[in-house]
């Protein structure tokens, strides 16, 4: 009976500690929703703009969102088959924003196929010119999530990109005016996700989904290349982001909602703190500019694929 109560207490106190509001971050500064539209960065015109059309327009858009059941998340999706190489062109209007989504990946084909659909339907509908990088990590170290982002943004900057979409293979978008653009501050995208109950677990989170400019990202030398494993790659590149005084922010939660597909939590790096400390001195060297590993790209019919070995 005593064993029996043990239990139960702890069970409880494991769900107040997982689920209660308190614990987490819920007030925070954020850009209210109809103030988002001031915050993006354009461009003024792409070598695929037609002079007899206008230019795409984003308000309605962002203050007219709506939400996406979850359950709706990996049924079917229309969609215009994109470029070979996964880039769309909006044809009915002028796109003003040019975005490149640099997705790291390693063995979540499953996962692949439900963002793959998801993604270019909800893309297209935000009238957006973009372009889908899968880099894919084919080795047997741990996995590498902030080097394979660096390929990838390294690869769409030199494609003349000018923002970068760093997204996370499992996390679906819910809000359809979370639009997928810049802003003038390097954004946290995914700062309401379900798996937190729509919190901010802290302030400093810089994961998930981030948005960021690709003058930025050469700025602070991308993420560092140091960190083999699950954590500490996000916590640097904040800190990377601060010393160089970009500071990053969120709009508002109405529009920043995600949901994160079910997958086996990969195993601790256990040497992810003192990574972050060797990694914080070594910042000039370490990053897009000493990516070593041999890649080759892939041009597929829904997205680029870049294999880095």
């Amino acid at each position: 009976m005593i064993t029996r109560c043990v239990r139960i207490i702890c069970a409880l106190v494991i769900c107040v500690a997982v689920y209660f509001p308190a614990r987490h971050a819920r007030h925070y500064e954020y850009i209210p929703l109809k103030k988002v539209i001031q915050e993006l960065t354009f461009v003024d015109g792409t070598p695929h703009s037609e002079n007899h059309l206008r230019n795409c327009s984003y308000e309605d858009l962002i203050l007219k969102s709506k939400e996406v059941p979850v359950s709706d998340i990996t049924k079917p999706k229309k969609f215009e088959l994109p470029l070979r190489g996964g880039e769309y062109i909006p044809r009915q209007c002028n796109s003003i924003i040019k975005t490149a989504i640099v997705v790291p990946y390693r063995n979540r084909s499953e996962q692949l196929q439900i963002f793959l659909n998801y993604m270019h339907s909800f893309l297209q509908q935000q009238s957006i010119h973009y372009k889908l990088f899968v880099v894919e990590q084919n080795n047997s170290l741990p996995f590498n999530r902030a080097q394979m982002i660096n390929y990838g943004a390294s690869v769409a900057i030199s494609l003349n990109y000018p923002c970068l979409v760093l997204h996370d293979v499992d996390l679906i978008p819910l809000s359809t005016g979370n639009i997928y653009a810049c802003s003038e501050r390097p954004r946290h995208m995914s700062s309401s996700l379900d798996t937190f109950r729509y919190n901010l677990p802290y302030l400093t989170l810089f994961g998930g989904a981030i948005a960021i400019l690709s003058q930025q990202y050469e700025e602070v030398n991308g993420m560092s290349n140091l960190f083999f494993g699950w954590g500490g790659e996000d916590d640097d590149f904040y800190t990377r982001l601060i010393s160089h005084n970009l500071f990053p922010y969120r709009f508002d939660p109405e529009i920043s909602r995600y949901s994160m597909l079910f997958h086996r939590k990969q195993p601790k790096n256990e040497e992810r703190y003192e990574t972050l400390k060797k990694s914080l001195k070594e910042n000039k060297n370490d990053g897009l500019n000493n990516l070593h590993r041999k890649y080759y790209i892939v041009q597929e019919d829904l997205f680029t694929r870049i294999v880095v070995f």
